[in-house]
């Protein structure tokens, strides 16, 4: 490309990663830990023991305050006596944290459409979103957990993809409406918003979120998973943003994601840079060697595959590959995959802070368009742990980018 076009280019100007958020999925500390701990399946934990999740949280959520992170992020779920997922309500522990804190963000990854009525909770956000200042980041999935979802009432993606699709698509049409018009009615195939019923004299064609959000337009974000057209048109068409977990490594599956998330931005007409309108998630576990980080945090490595990969999280394990997971020692035997296979796919980043530096520094130089990433340590990991790696990486990392 030659100065002429340089200097003519549609595209904005270079940027560089300026936010770092981490996510916290909400898990309590375990007793054990790994492959040979105990198998996710028959972790029933009491009740005191699932409720030390909010004193965790408050404990994450301060120390990322005290070092200058931009957004604390979590996950809504339900139902989860394992202990590894144990957040239901984001938007009510995001008021209260939001009182312990003054500048920190709190993302919603994410709350999870087919759960909720659509106008309940545009209307829960929009009351957070007051009650915070405007701190809340708006966060929208359609849930994988069958367990979750499907007690709810509604399809999840493991029982009928297809309708859990259409639902979350009709859902998020009318929490857009609700943000962005000041009243609005809405026909779809679930839902038909408001009913045409009697009320004090006349026949009710319109209906208006009571609040609106005060911050305009919302700031939303979906994950992007299976990266398929149709769901990357759909947020394109309604300006939401995509986060990617597992990292992006050069030439791997998630560089083929963040390439066509560009073409379709440009589809929908918009020009961008590589990684415009995304966030790239990374486990990362900082020590004076990359052998000595990879050591100290394997046993987290595992837990979070016992608990994730019988959900579709881990591609191409068979069959007796899961029941391993299920089965304790026998998972050691099983040829799965290595905290070393992660660090060389690029999802992890472990080492010393200078080569986490240099990591970042290359996916920054491949994505230009790439402002926002989000770091943190797997379920599993303990309180002490994750609190000493956000300081590391805070003190350690941040500076170069944060100038």
């Amino acid at each position: 490309m030659g100065e002429d076009t340089l200097k003519t280019s549609p595209l904005k100007e270079r940027n560089m990663i300026t936010e770092f958020g981490s996510l916290f999925a909400g898990h309590v500390d375990f007793d054990d830990l790994g492959f040979d701990a105990t198998p996710a399946n028959e972790r029933r934990l009491s009740d005191e023991k699932l409720a030390t999740v909010f004193d965790k949280t408050e404990a994450i959520v301060l120390k990322m305050e005290e070092l200058g992170y931009d957004t604390f992020w979590s996950a809504e779920h339900h139902f989860q006596h394992e202990g590894y997922e144990c957040i239901p309500n984001l938007l009510m522990l995001y008021v209260h944290l939001s009182h312990l804190t003054k500048n920190l963000k709190f993302g919603c990854g994410f709350n999870v459409n087919p759960m909720w009525h659509p106008l309940r909770l545009a209307e829960d956000y929009a009351t957070a979103d007051i009650l915070t200042g405007g701190r809340v980041i708006f966060g929208i999935g359609r849930g994988y957990h069958s367990r979750e979802v499907d007690t709810f009432g509604a399809p999840s993606k493991a029982t009928d993809n297809d309708a859990n699709r259409d639902l979350f698509e009709d859902q998020t049409e009318i929490i857009m409406k609700a943000f962005n018009e000041e009243s609005f009615s809405f026909k779809g195939k679930y839902y038909t918003l408001p009913p045409e019923v009697p009320y004090r004299g006349y026949t009710l064609k319109e209906i208006t979120l009571v609040p609106r959000p005060r911050t305009l337009p919302v700031e939303t974000w979906q994950p992007i998973v299976s990266a398929g057209q149709r769901a990357m048109d759909f947020m394109a068409k309604h300006g939401i943003k995509g986060i990617i977990g597992g990292g992006a490594a050069a030439g791997g599956a998630q560089d083929q994601v963040i390439t066509q998330w560009r073409d379709t931005l440009a589809k929908h007409g918009r020009e961008t840079e590589l990684g415009t309108d995304l966030c790239i998630g990374y486990s990362t576990h900082i020590a004076e060697t990359e052998e000595k980080a990879i050591d100290e945090a394997r046993l987290f490595f595992e837990e979070n595959m016992k608990m994730f990969a019988p959900l579709g999280f881990v591609r191409g394990l068979s069959d007796e590959q899961i029941s391993a997971l299920a089965s304790g020692p026998a998972a050691r035997t099983a040829s799965l995959p290595t905290l070393e296979d992660g660090v060389k796919a690029g999802s992890w980043l472990c080492g010393p802070a200078e080569l986490v530096t240099e990591k970042l520094m290359d996916v920054q130089s491949r994505y230009p368009g790439l402002e926002v990433v989000n770091i943190g340590s797997p379920v599993g990991t303990p309180q002490s742990v994750i609190l000493e790696q956000l300081e590391r990486f805070a003190k350690e990392v941040m500076p170069a980018f944060k100038k």
